[in-house]
């Protein structure tokens, strides 16, 4: 393994400190960005800062990039990358999809990650060589299901707002081919893909903090994720995971135009 599944259950429960006390708390919400509406919460900027204790401790030659707080150079050839809140949104709602994110790259490449929900005591990763699921309903390795086609498929975007510059005809054709569509998921739609319970995750715009954490969770459950390209989806940009190859090639064919 190239990360210790240990260590990870420290990450969510330092994590899980700072937000949970502030979860449903209404408690103050600052907009990023002049145009628009981009929140943030110190619960995001708290845990983000007790994760990075913890990361800069245990492997301070490491490289650091979070959402909150930009860059910590390293030397190793090692990044981790963090999204203390993912799902802010739904944070300040007061509904329970949101997740920390922590992925590891190495040398480029997503190679370890997990997404924990502490409002529902879930904890979803991988450590490198498979892919795990800790919470209510017992302990097990993570898999995909086996849905290869789209009429058999339950589709996941946060919103088709999201779909700019023509995209939302693209999205909209692989939804109308789909059997169910569900909106407002952020990081826990590729959890519930991961885990078997939806089969396709379609997203357009993301940042690489929204989704380094996440590709290697997918990948060990036996899942496909990639840009709609086909390429590797570590820098974010427009993604789709799917929960087989043969799903995953009939969404992007669509995707694709």
């Amino acid at each position: 393994m190239i990360v210790e599944r240990e260590f990870m259950r420290r990450i969510a429960k330092a994590a899980a400190e700072q937000t949970l006390p502030r979860f449903r708390s209404h408690g103050d919400v600052s907009n990023k960005v002049a145009s628009g509406f981009d929140p943030v919460t110190e619960a995001d900027r708290m845990a983000e800062r007790a994760i990075r204790t913890l990361i800069e401790e245990q492997f301070p030659d490491d490289a650091i990039l979070g959402e909150e707080f930009g860059i910590k150079d390293g030397t190793s050839g090692r990044e981790w990358v963090i999204d203390p809140i993912d799902g802010t949104r739904a944070f300040i709602s007061g509904i329970p999809l949101w997740g920390t994110l922590v992925g590891l790259k190495v040398n480029g490449r997503a190679v370890a990650g997990m997404m924990a929900q502490p409002f529902t005591g879930e904890l979803f990763m991988a450590d490198g060589s498979a892919g795990y699921y800790e919470g209510p309903g017992g302990d097990r390795k993570l898999a995909t299901r086996k849905t290869c086609t789209l009429g058999e498929a339950t589709i996941c975007t946060t919103t088709p707002a999201l779909f700019l510059d023509g995209k939302r005809a693209l999205y909209d054709a692989v939804e109308a081919a789909s059997q169910l569509a569900r909106y407002g998921t952020d990081c826990y739609a590729y959890a519930m893909l991961a885990s078997g319970n939806v089969d396709l995750v379609i997203e357009s715009g993301l940042q690489t903090y929204d989704i380094v954490a996440l590709i290697p969770v997918i990948e060990a459950a036996g899942g496909v994720i990639t840009s709609w390209d086909g390429g590797r989806a570590d820098e974010g940009g427009d993604v789709i995971a799917a929960a087989t190859p043969e799903l995953h090639a009939e969404a992007l064919a669509l995707l694709c135009g």
